[in-house]
């Protein structure tokens, strides 16, 4: 039985660096992690620097959402105009 290809089909370039910076960030994470659980501190110094460090990514993440919510509605507002070109 063979098997033949249907239609254009054309892998696309984006999809591969998107991978790789979302494998990048994972590697990163995983490394800091690692980097703070061996590292030669006392169990409170730790917990404490664990609990600061993810309330700094909590807040990050937050500011982080904040911008990109003000980011879309910019746009929504910016391509807004041309739709009333495309209803006619």
């Amino acid at each position: 039985m063979t098997y033949g290809r249907f239609g254009n089909y054309r892998a696309s370039d984006r999809s591969t660096v998107g991978t790789a910076l979302t494998f990048l960030f994972i590697g990163l994470g995983v490394g800091a992690l690692a980097a703070l659980l061996f590292a030669p501190k006392t169990g409170s110094q730790m917990r404490r620097l664990l609990r600061r460090k993810y309330d700094d990514a909590v807040d990050g993440a937050d500011e982080l959402m904040e911008r990109g919510s003000e980011w879309a509605s910019e746009v929504k507002d910016r391509v807004a105009p041309l739709g009333k070109i495309f209803d006619r």
